[in-house]
């Protein structure tokens, strides 16, 4: 972790000083474990994952087609809604850009509706996903998600509170219009800009 060797109120205050820190953020060196409901189980030979939608190419692939595409590392902050931040995270997985080369999302589509296990679903307007950083991870600093942090697959859109990356992704729905998934419809907002402190709808 970057400014090693510093505890937590140094870490924290360097964090800040260095422009890392959101409003109304706490620095963490845990990884706090939080969703609504039970953790789902995985089975590989059924799981499949699918992008459709206002798109040229839909997709769907297996748990053993998804392995193939190509992999990237990233590393990027985290912060949760919840107040807690935890920097320098490293992921390994499937960069959103490469679906995107796949796809080929039609020119009306603005907008993508990420669905999960369990019918949980989370909105993100398609320029937020359609940025390097963002990918589809299978793995935490070099190790396997485990499956309370969302294993299989979970979704990584650092620039946006964390509900936005969605636990056990399933899909990717394609749309021209914004449509409010779970946790929006229960009171978040619409984007999430921890920037902004854009925590709740009102």
């Amino acid at each position: 972790m970057l400014f090693e060797g510093k505890d937590r109120t140094e870490l924290q205050q360097a964090m800040k000083s260095a422009g890392r820190l959101p409003p109304g953020q706490s620095l963490t060196l845990k990884w706090p474990v939080l969703h609504y409901g039970s953790v789902p189980r995985f089975d590989p030979r059924t799981w499949d994952f699918r992008v459709y939608g206002l798109v040229e190419s839909p997709l769907k692939l297996s748990w053993e087609e998804f392995n193939v595409l190509p992999k990237v590392q990233r590393t990027s902050d985290f912060h949760c809604v919840t107040r807690w931040s935890r920097f320098d995270n490293r992921w390994d997985g499937v960069a959103f850009q490469e679906l995107l080369r796949r796809v080929k999302p039609k020119s009306e589509a603005a907008y993508v509706l990420i669905h999960a296990e369990q019918g949980f679903t989370a909105n993100v307007p398609l320029a937020d996903l359609n940025r390097e950083e963002v990918l589809l991870a299978t793995h935490y600093d070099g190790q396997p998600l485990t499956p309370d942090h969302g294993y299989p697959l979970r979704l990584i859109v650092p620039h946006l509170y964390a509900w936005k990356s969605v636990k056990w992704v399933r899909g990717l729905e394609f749309l021209d219009h914004d449509q409010a998934g779970f946790w929006e419809q229960n009171g978040y907002h619409m984007y999430g800009d921890p920037w902004k402190e854009q925590r709740f709808s009102r």
